[in-house]
């Protein structure tokens, strides 16, 4: 049973409202069916960036993949040949292939396509026959794979779409992209915090998994909540007159907080996160719709198609999954690694997500906080 809750989105300057799929949150992990609860995508929609078509000539609103590689200094016009970055999401876009041509047209990037061998499509189990076409899904999957071309322009790029949003299809399809060896998973949605052992589906040593830490402010959700998964958090960018050229606060509905389910990091233990168990988030990118990234998706949806303007954990969580994907270390490497290359990161120390005890949690500081993690990618070195 699916239900609808409401997200934010704006369509020149003002927050609006728009309906989007939402999640039945388990009373207990003990108690909830994981075949039949479903998760939330986490996406928050600024608006139109241009007209409801592609205008090749103009340039769209919202950060593009030059914005994005300069502020988080990334090797991207270099690294990331080789290496796959899968997309895992509900239901079926049926214009993501075309739609992504778009973007990376728009951008001067290379095209990637099936039949060039840098696109694969697929359902939950590996085959051709798509599940059911959900416009609010789709808007999420375009989102997810133009970041991934934006941070990895020379990866490949999978796309595993499960039949519905419940725990059980989306975790069958994060194992089919690890059975059809992706280097790092990317999961743009979430629910309510349960245990590993009741939705296995994340353990995949040598493949970095990624998972949105929630749109909703302070509060842990799964699968970031996962021991296995990087768990992201979200961050306001705004370009700035300092020697970076950039700046982040947080941004205020970045998901954090304790499980009280899942077995803390070994790599967070001297960070005092506050938590006995797993701690979330571990790392951030941009998911301040107002200063969002440019998407392309020509799916109506709720009236819009073309290119907009997101927001949003489903924005963070592709582009470190592709960060990973550019340093090329996910084989030897696993989600602790981070800690132990603190240093590799630009650490937000201001703003909030909400009230909490201890403060750490919800409360941007030196070093590691619940809604930033470590912080944002300085370079690759952290990953």
């Amino acid at each position: 049973m699916t239900a609808r809750i409401r997200l934010l989105f704006s369509v020149i300057a003002a927050l609006l409202i728009a309906a989007v799929p939402a999640l039945a949150t388990p009373a207990s992990a003990s108690s909830a069916s994981i075949a039949e609860t479903t998760f939330a995508h986490p996406m928050f929609v600024l608006g139109h960036a241009a007209p409801g078509f592609a205008q090749p000539n103009a340039t769209p609103a919202g950060y593009g993949p030059a914005n994005l590689q300069s502020a988080y200094k990334l090797p991207s016009s270099t690294a990331g040949s080789g290496q796959t970055v899968a997309i895992v999401d509900a239901y079926n876009d049926p214009t993501a292939e075309a739609d992504l041509g778009v973007y990376r047209a728009q951008y001067g990037l290379p095209s990637c396509t099936t039949a060039n061998g840098c696109f694969k499509k697929v359902n939950q189990t590996g085959g051709t026959s798509y599940p059911p076409t959900d416009a609010g899904w789709a808007t999420e999957i375009s989102l997810d794979l133009d970041m991934v071309s934006a941070i990895c322009p020379k990866c490949h790029i999978l796309l595993v779409e499960a039949t519905s949003a419940s725990y059980a299809n989306l975790g069958q399809a994060v194992n089919e992209a690890a059975a059809l060896h992706a280097n790092a998973i990317s999961n743009s949605y979430g629910g309510g915090d349960i245990s590993d052992s009741s939705a296995p589906f994340y353990n995949h040593p040598g493949i970095a998994v990624t998972a949105s830490s929630g749109d909703s402010g302070y509060g842990v959700q799964f699968p970031a909540s996962s021991h296995y998964v990087t768990a992201v958090g979200g961050t306001t960018l705004n370009t700035a007159s300092n020697s970076r050229g950039w700046s982040e606060t947080v941004w205020s509905g970045a998901g954090s907080g304790c499980s009280t389910l899942n077995a803390a990091l070994s790599g967070a233990a001297g960070f005092n996160t506050g938590c006995s168990k797993r701690a979330e988030a571990d790392v951030s990118a941009v998911a301040n719709p107002s200063t969002g990234v440019a998407v392309y998706d020509s799916t109506p949806y709720n009236g819009r198609s073309g290119w907009q303007v997101y927001g949003g954990t489903s924005v963070s969580s592709p582009i470190i999954a592709s960060v990973f994907a550019l340093a090329g270390n996910t084989a030897s490497i696993n989600n602790n690694y981070p800690y132990s290359h603190s240093t590799s990161f630009f650490d937000v120390t201001s703003g909030s997500n909400g009230s909490c005890s201890p403060t750490q949690l919800c409360h941007a500081r030196v070093g590691w906080d619940g809604p930033t993690g470590l912080g944002t990618p300085n370079g690759t070195g952290g990953f």
